[in-house]
């Protein structure tokens, strides 16, 4: 792991530059390559851009690790209230959020609660998908034992995957009987280097591998497929594979975040792969934008270009 990687995730987890650091009009400015902007409406207005240029959306709303169980309950209102707009307004968004958000850390039951109020709402008003964010390696075992607690009554649940955990591949496979919405990433929290691969090459290829084998069992099982990554080198193994092995591009999907590699985004869409532009929002972003920063250290160049 680079040296500019290990010092943005340690800022990430700063509290004291958690505390200071968003103040700064400059900071403010340069988060809006990643995010339209910290409102849902600016949110909203974002994904209805993307949808006169046929790309559909996901949200999610910043924020983690809550103290008292009454800020769980706040979020857990605020995507209620959300599925009605995006319902309203006829747009094609789903949701993904993290747990700690509804209260994991405090108790497991109201965050069931929560969360399946939030899925059983997705589905009567949107017909869609609600993910789980996957956090640092600390909740992953609880995390994915939740979601198989949760698919046993709700079918519109997926779940996020890490790349860098050596254990994924076959979280993978353990998952897929579960008929599973799994969405891969790389993977942004600093770890213990003894469950991650360390280079990333080593990532790229287990992420690679992650998607083979998943693919490789969505015709046996109901397996929705999802890779989000802006790795193009990734992203061109991923399209060849599929296509030697004779799978459609409607079996599987690509996703990125609001504001990178924007030409490429749309060059997916327009080939007629499916592909989900992730859409950023809320106050509580500082965390979020240094992991970011994190998955490719060149963005800060790109963010001090812009600024100055």
């Amino acid at each position: 792991m680079s040296l500019s990687r290990n010092i943005l995730l340690w800022m990430s987890e700063n509290r004291w530059m958690k505390e200071r650091i968003p103040k700064f009009g400059f900071v403010k400015k340069a988060v809006k390559k990643f995010m339209p902007g910290e409102t849902e409406a600016a949110a909203l207005d974002a994904a209805y851009q993307f949808s006169l240029a046929g790309i559909p959306s996901v949200f999610t709303k910043l924020g983690e690790n809550i103290t008292q169980i009454s800020e769980a309950y706040a979020v857990r209102d605020h995507y209620l209230r959300l599925i009605d707009k995006v319902a309203n307004r006829k747009l094609d968004i789903e949701i993904s959020l993290k747990l700690t958000q509804l209260g994991f850390d405090l108790s497991e039951e109201e965050t069931f609660k929560n969360f399946t109020a939030i899925v059983s709402k997705a589905k009567e008003k949107l017909g869609n998908t609600v993910f789980i964010d996957m956090e640092s390696s600390a909740y992953t075992q609880r995390t994915i034992d939740f979601y198989k607690r949760v698919k046993k009554e709700h079918d519109n649940a997926g779940i996020c995957l890490q790349a860098y955990l050596l254990r994924t591949d076959q979280d993978i496979l353990d998952l897929v009987e579960f008929n599973p919405a799994i969405r891969i990433v790389k993977g942004a929290y600093k770890e213990p280097g003894d469950i991650v691969f360390k280079r990333k090459i080593l990532v790229d290829d287990n992420f690679f591998l992650c998607a083979r084998d998943l693919m490789k069992n969505r015709s046996n099982k109901n397996v929705r497929a999802v890779f989000a990554t802006h790795d193009e080198k990734l992203i061109k193994r991923i399209r060849e594979e599929t296509e030697r092995n004779g799978i459609q591009k409607s079996k599987y999907e690509f996703q990125m975040l609001y504001g990178i590699k924007t030409s490429l985004q749309k060059q997916i869409a327009k080939e007629g792969y499916r592909f989900r532009v992730l859409i950023a929002y809320g106050e509580s972003w500082y965390p979020w934008y240094m992991r970011r920063l994190a998955e490719r250290p060149a963005n800060i160049w790109f963010v001090l270009k812009n600024l100055f």
